[in-house]
């Protein structure tokens, strides 16, 4: 699947994955500063942002998507680093296709089985009748019914868009595949534990606010990824990049050696 994405500076790629609902540009304020130092491509991810829809969408095949744009922009010694659900089909990648990128970087997340949770905002997505909304303001009050965590709609919202049907009529609707995604929440959730170690230099990044990486977690990922080192990002919770960006920048500076 050709993806979209966007491109900025010059120098050694940095790929950067967005996580669940999430869009290429959730990273944009960091991927600037990044692209004096590196030739950063910021990636919307299958059934995400304004890459294209599948019925199909695991990380199987969202890791394949990412090899293939690999080698479409014939890129050498990668850093990738992904999010959350980006994290996972990093390390999806790295297990599957070894030697396709040089360094991985994961933000919040680890390689083992979580719970699955996250239906709470898919149902309220749903509730969302785009049909009768005529502004941004209309949906997010739809929203607003079910959710109360203010970053989640604000969140949420960014993937709305004017599209314009066979008429010419311009109706809202979402960036992301909401019926494939409700069809296939669990997909997200499952391990990409590796069968062996793995050797690629890693640096596993974790909020210390958030509970997604705990400190059984931390000794799975010494395990399973043998060059790895795990940092804690202070005054940050799940969404690390937005929380404290100047702590992660300079993070992944560091690891990269720049």
């Amino acid at each position: 699947m050709k993806l979209f994405f966007r491109k900025s500076g010059d120098g050694p790629p940095l790929v950067i994955l967005h996580g669940l609902f999430g869009i290429s540009d959730n990273w944009a304020a960091l991927a600037k500063r990044w692209s004096e130092h590196f030739t950063v491509y910021t990636v919307d991810l299958r059934n995400h942002g304004q890459s294209p829809h599948s019925s199909e969408w695991n990380y199987h095949v969202m890791a394949e998507d990412i090899v293939e744009f690999i080698a479409d922009e014939k890129l050498t010694d990668i850093t990738l680093l992904g999010h959350s659900m980006g994290g996972k089909v990093s390390m999806e990648l790295v297990n599957n296709y070894p030697g396709a990128v040089s360094r991985l970087i994961v933000c919040d997340i680890s390689p083992r089985q979580y719970p699955v949770h996250n239906r709470n905002v898919v149902a309220a997505l749903e509730s969302v009748k785009l049909t009768e909304c005529n502004s941004r303001r209309d949906a997010e009050q739809f929203l607003r019914q079910s959710l109360h965590e203010e970053g989640t709609i604000q969140f949420l919202l960014k993937n709305l868009f004017w599209k314009e049907n066979e008429s010419g009529e311009k109706k809202l609707a979402w960036r992301f595949n909401l019926e494939v995604i409700s069809a296939h929440l669990d997909e997200i959730y499952r391990p990409t534990i590796p069968e062996t170690r793995e050797e690629i230099p890693s640096l596993f990044l974790r909020g210390d606010r958030s509970d997604y990486v705990q400190e059984e977690d931390a000794k799975l990922i010494r395990e399973k990824f043998r060059d790895s080192e795990i940092v804690t990002i202070p005054n940050a919770g799940h969404w690390i990049h937005a929380d404290n960006s100047e702590a992660v920048f300079s993070e992944v500076m560091r690891f990269s050696g720049r």
